[in-house]
């Protein structure tokens, strides 16, 4: 009776308009052996699809990686790569995920599994060949669609239907699934920017407020990776019309001051914002006068490349006000000592954090996409072999005056000034 009960609520659901997708990916080799090494096992075991990539496929967006889910436990699904020689790493394996490589692409294969006990971020699992109880420990409906090689779909909890319906909603009780896994608020947020256009649920609203506080669990790096992805959503100037996401993302992360920001931009700002990645957003974000871009950075485990760029930013931030700045020769100055990337970043800063258009500024970006770095014609050989100047301080000290200079004049010396600066 039991197994017939779940093969009901396993609900095996054609979706022929979707196969098409579904038979590119059974065209793929490396896809197509991993079932087939699984399926060919004399345990016959079931491996699908799950998460992300059937998601996906169901909203014509683009697949940026693969989620597997099987009925084997980890030391099976070891056991079945290392036989066919498909190496993996097992970084998640307490939870049942193995990654396994073929030819350089990446799969992670994740058993059935239920969860005992939950502390928050972590849980004690135990594995299961049962593919409901599996999607019953699952976050949102839209995340637990499970589907074979041939795109037919295993479906528990109408996840296809919420997609249709543009509804994100929890599986189960929402303060439930709250408490087992706190980074499922900001989930929550990111989920409901791509793919809700209805209102947030009171109900769920009060207990995300409810345990707010559980945020404090998880680690700064995995609420600064969602941050990221909350970033990165297609629709994230949604959040403009959305007091709820604000509300949330402040009180998770205080050092957004500028988030505001955000509904005053100009539409060209618009249009650079939409071609930035995570570090700009984030700058824009956090940059003010005070030190809270320190404070972001010191809680925050940044590469050294992205908190270089966004000190950079912050440094010339006081000069907005300097009428003086935003002139040419001071951009060549600029990018002559720093990265042009970085120059190009602070022009945009400008622009985003301005009221209105500025012509002036656009035109002076447009000058400097064009234009190429300076490089100091004169090097420390010129001078020895030119003025029978010796190596040492001395020859230092002249040669970085001539760049001063050289610098200050627009980048252009005279022989005059050079011969001037050498007998000095």
């Amino acid at each position: 009776m039991r197994n017939f009960l779940t093969n009901i609520i396993n609900k095996k659901i054609d979706n022929s308009n979707v196969n098409s997708e579904f038979k590119k990916l059974k065209r793929d080799l490396e896809i197509k052996k991993i079932f087939d090494i699984f399926s060919s096992n004399i345990n016959n075991y079931q491996i699908r699809f799950v998460g992300g990539c059937v998601r996906k496929i169901l909203k014509k967006e683009k697949i940026d990686d693969i989620d597997l889910a099987v009925d084997a436990n980890p030391h099976e699904v070891k056991s079945i790569l290392k036989n066919n020689k498909i190496k993996f790493f097992e970084i998640g394996i307490n939870h049942g995920t193995i990654t396994a490589i073929l030819n350089n692409k990446k799969f992670e294969i994740t058993s059935l599994r239920k969860d005992i006990k939950n502390y928050g971020r972590h849980a004690d699992v135990e594995f299961t060949k049962n593919w409901h109880e599996d999607a019953s420990r699952r976050d949102f409906s839209i995340n637990c669609i499970y589907a074979d090689l041939d795109g037919n779909l295993y479906d528990p909890f109408d996840g296809k239907k919420d997609l249709k319906k543009n509804k994100i909603r929890f599986i189960g009780d929402p303060e439930a699934r709250i408490q087992e896994d706190y980074l499922r608020i900001l989930r929550y947020l990111r989920f409901f920017l791509d793919y809700s256009d209805q209102a947030h649920d009171n109900s769920v609203k009060k207990k995300i407020l409810k345990n707010i506080s559980g945020i404090n669990q998880i680690s700064k790096d995995r609420l600064l990776d969602e941050l990221r992805k909350i970033f990165k959503s297609k629709n994230i100037f949604k959040i403009n019309d959305d007091k709820f996401i604000i509300q949330i993302l402040v009180l998770v992360f205080p050092e957004l001051k500028n988030i505001s920001l955000l509904t005053k931009i100009n539409d060209y700002a618009l249009d650079i914002l939409s071609s930035k990645n995570f570090i700009f957003w984030l700058s824009i974000l956090i940059i003010d006068k005070s030190d809270n871009v320190n404070y972001f950075l010191y809680k925050y485990n940044l590469s050294n490349e992205d908190k270089k760029r966004i000190k950079f930013l912050y440094k010339h931030y006081n000069n907005f006000e300097d009428k003086n700045f935003f002139l040419e020769k001071n951009v060549k100055k600029l990018i002559y000592f720093n990265e042009k990337s970085f120059v190009v970043d602070l022009i945009d800063l400008k622009i985003c954090v301005s009221k209105k258009e500025s012509i002036k500024i656009n035109k002076l970006k447009d000058f400097l996409i064009n234009i190429e770095k300076p490089i100091f014609p004169i090097k420390a050989q010129n001078l020895i072999e030119k003025y029978n100047l010796k190596e040492g301080k001395d020859l230092g000290d002249k040669l970085k005056k001539i760049e001063q200079v050289w610098v200050e004049n627009n980048f252009q010396i005279s022989n005059q000034e050079v011969i001037k600066i050498v007998n000095n």
